[in-house]
């Protein structure tokens, strides 16, 4: 298998993606991953004759990103996911629950924004003494 990965932004990734569905690529899935306060980067996955192709997209949290979803109706679910977890904004989405796709209304918060991996310094503890 061979993938891919190329560059995107906000202004070329319809374009790109429509490019992709005309060479014959099936819409796979996207992935979204918080990288600091302000950015996310949103990978986009197709696949044709188990060659994969992807696209990263570096997007400004505070900055809607276009919908695919015109291209590839099926990604609108996964857009919508990626608003509910991640509260960045898709324009133009072909089906948009605004949030309220996993959240209910009253929700002010992305769950998976705040990514952290914290360090736990392992400390020399003896093992707990087992008796018969």
């Amino acid at each position: 298998m061979k993938d891919e990965i190329i560059s995107v932004s906000p202004e070329s990734v319809i374009g790109e993606t429509a490019k992709v569905k005309i060479d014959g690529y099936r819409f796979v899935t996207l992935s979204c991953v918080e990288t600091d306060e302000k950015t996310v980067d949103i990978l986009y996955h197709f696949d044709k004759d188990l060659q994969m192709k992807h696209f990263r997209l570096t997007a400004a949290k505070d900055t809607p990103v276009p919908s695919i979803s015109k291209v590839y109706l099926a990604a609108f679910l996964v857009e919508n996911e990626i608003q509910d977890l991640f509260g960045i904004r898709f324009d133009n989405l072909a089906i948009d629950y605004k949030r309220t796709l996993y959240l209910d209304g009253e929700t002010v918060s992305a769950p998976f924004c705040r990514y952290t991996v914290n360090r736990v310094e392992k400390k020399d503890t003896p093992a707990p003494e087992i008796s018969a």
